[in-house]
């Protein structure tokens, strides 16, 4: 949903609504007869009431007075006619496809009637309070801690893009739904959110403001249209760094914290800016926003910050985390991508989706089973673009397929996408996740060449999402299996095939088929790589469920260092001359590595099953055999002209 949708009545309506509330909130009663007021006679006094089912729900956060590194939160309801209530903490948030189970973070929880006692509270699991004789609650209390520096505690961490932190006086980023939470049947009450926060730090989002109470200048309001819209909007503190710039017809920002002042929001502009002008020249005329946000957080990459580097998209607005301590060149490069696929979900899923994207349940999801266009095509989209729009050459994308291919072999390449999607939350599926965006983008290429081919070059799948912008959009979501039965009635009976072979289906994707379609052949060559990693491909991997356990990847062909060596797939790595390996010191190792000399030597010490080896030799040049992706000699006119379309149209 477009946050911005609806504004003028949203303002009235929230204006209106909270001002009868606070007129009436301190005679709230129970009894409720359906209607919205009703005005009570007994015992010689006069009660006004207001029912929870109508009113906006207030929520304050407070991030001066922070105890502990949690900062408090209250959320003050209407009345409620009910003798229980359940509150919640989501347990799962769109985007992100993992059980993160943010009430976990949730201290001191106390639900407190009219006189300031508290009422009984049952917790049922990490994410719920039941909450005792509701009619007479007033409001609930906690503290909050964030996520951010618990990464490196926990078996599973939070995604940062989708955590959360606070660092007093100096940035909080306000993920919402790690702060403020919702009543069970109340998910589609606006809130309106009271933030308080220090001098000198200020808001950066989407988020629809409030009317500001000029007698609290410390107070910042923000207004939502429903639980939804509070979570789809994320808030970062953060003293400023902003920069604001245009777009054909929509007005992006970039807020950038900078914790040791390396980068700002200016310096990176120029790059944003003409990485989202290249995006909206690819889109046309798909417009889902006016407004769009990016917030970058750097981490300091250490114990107490953010590790999980990524983004996280929302319909207006992006979380960024990246470390702090790369050059500018690799972090524009690592921004431009991220950046890049974020945006693009502004088509799907955030205006192509399904019932189960718009209506989502946040403590018992029901997955979508179309990951494939959800991920897969968001991704296909960060790449083709770039080469339409004379970002990149032939040649790099080229590279990104065939490394997305090498990538996308390290999961199970017979799993059903549709399968896989629709139990994306349990094993053996949650497994191969990634690989959405690997096996994900690929499917789209080839279902992209499939319709351009039989389209004469006319139509592809950038065609196919504006067809279904038109025919769906942010707020009307298609049946979950419908989808792909439209699809092959907007385009050819031959997709059909296509997706009941390789996406409903398990065949594996022949992708030589589609190299030829468009002139193009594979080759073996020769090339550098850097010690411990291929671009961006790891050779080593880490372990949390044996202590964070260093070891060699399996499934994947290794380069000359690790082959000279002797190492192997699954090779725990217990050593390396002489220090212990941990996480700390194969990030020191990894950063040393760029020093190192060809006659360098180097010991190794391994777990290879019951025995500990030990690996000697010089590390070399590291290089390996790589299949390329080039232009195929003598292609036909049929080819060329499918190849030009394919990549040009």
């Amino acid at each position: 949903m477009d946050a911005l949708r609806n504004l003028d009545i949203l303002e009235n309506g929230t204006l209106n609504l909270k001002k009868m509330t606070n007129t009436i909130r301190m005679f709230k009663k129970s009894w409720i007869l359906g209607a919205t007021l009703l005005v009570l006679q007994g015992c010689g006094t006069t009660k006004t009431l207001v029912s929870a089912e109508n009113a906006s729900i207030i929520a304050k956060i407070d991030l001066i007075n922070v105890v502990d590194d949690k900062v408090n939160v209250i959320l003050d309801p209407a009345a409620f006619a009910t003798d229980t209530v359940s509150f919640f903490i989501p347990k799962t948030v769109p985007g992100t496809y993992s059980d993160d189970n943010y009430g976990k973070y949730i201290d001191q929880f106390k639900a407190l009637d009219y006189k300031g006692g508290e009422l009984k509270v049952d917790k049922l699991d990490d994410n719920t309070w039941r909450i005792v004789n509701a009619k007479e609650l007033d409001k609930i209390n906690y503290w909050v801690n964030d996520t951010y520096d618990t990464e490196v505690e926990v078996d599973e961490p939070v995604f940062s893009p989708s955590g959360t932190n606070i660092l007093k006086g100096k940035n909080f980023m306000l993920n919402l739904h790690g702060f403020v939470g919702y009543f069970d049947g109340l998910e589609e009450n606006s809130y309106s959110l009271e933030i308080t926060a220090p001098d000198g730090l200020e808001p950066v989002t989407s988020m629809v403001k409030g009317i500001q109470d000029v007698s609290r200048p410390d107070t910042d309001v923000f207004v939502a249209n429903r639980y939804f819209d509070v979570i789809d909007n994320p808030i970062m503190y953060s003293g400023p760094s902003t920069e604001t710039f245009q777009v054909n017809d929509i007005a992006v920002t970039l807020s950038v914290y900078s914790p040791n002042g390396h980068f700002t929001a200016t310096g990176l502009k120029a790059g944003m800016e003409k990485m989202m002008r290249g995006q909206k020249a690819f889109l046309g005329d798909i417009n889902s926003t006016k407004n769009y946000t990016i917030i970058l957080y750097l981490s300091n990459a250490d114990d107490n910050d953010a590790t999980g580097y990524g983004a996280l998209e929302h319909h207006t607005s992006t979380v960024v985390v990246m470390p702090e301590q790369i050059s500018k060149e690799r972090l524009e490069e690592a921004i431009f991508d991220t950046v890049a696929h974020e945006f693009f979900h502004i088509v799907t899923p955030l205006t192509i989706h399904s019932h189960e994207i718009q209506y989502f349940d946040f403590n018992h999801p029901k997955m979508s089973m179309h990951l494939w266009m959800y991920e897969g095509t968001t991704e296909y989209f960060a790449n083709l673009f770039q080469i339409q729009q004379g970002l990149i050459s032939e040649e790099d994308f080229y590279g990104r397929l065939m490394e997305k291919l090498e990538r996308s072999k390290t999961f199970d390449d017979s799993m059903s996408f549709t399968v896989m999607s629709k139990n994306i939350l349990e094993e053996p599926y949650k497994a191969n996740y990634v690989n959405v965006y690997e096996k994900g983008a690929l499917i789209n290429m080839a279902l992209d060449i499939d319709l351009r081919e039989l389209s004469s070059g006319e139509r592809g799948v950038l065609w196919l999402m504006k067809e279904l912008s038109k025919k769906y959009g942010d707020s009307k979501p298609f049946e979950d299996d419908k989808l792909i039965d439209e699809i092959v009635a907007m385009t050819y009976p031959e997709i059909r095939t296509f997706f009941y072979d390789h996406v409903i289906g398990d065949t594996p994707l022949d992708y030589d088929v589609y190299w030829k379609k468009v002139g193009l052949v594979t080759t073996e060559q020769e090339q550098p790589t850097d010690y411990f990693f291929n671009g961006d491909i790891p050779y080593i991997d880490v372990d949390p469920a044996n202590d964070n356990a260093i070891f060699v990847r399996k499934g994947i062909p290794l380069n000359s260092f690790f082959n000279n060596l002797g190492a192997q797939g699954g090779d725990i790595i217990k050593s390396v001359d002489g220090k212990l390996t941990n996480l700390v010191n194969i990030r020191l190792l990894i950063g040393q590595s760029i020093n190192w000399g060809p006659d360098k030597e180097i010991v190794m010490v391994v777990q290879r099953g019951d025995k500990e080896i030990t690996l000697t030799g010089k590390v070399g040049v590291p290089t390996m055999d790589v299949v390329k992706l080039v232009p195929m000699e003598g292609a036909s006119d049929k080819q060329l002209k499918l190849r030009e379309a394919w990549l040009k149209s």
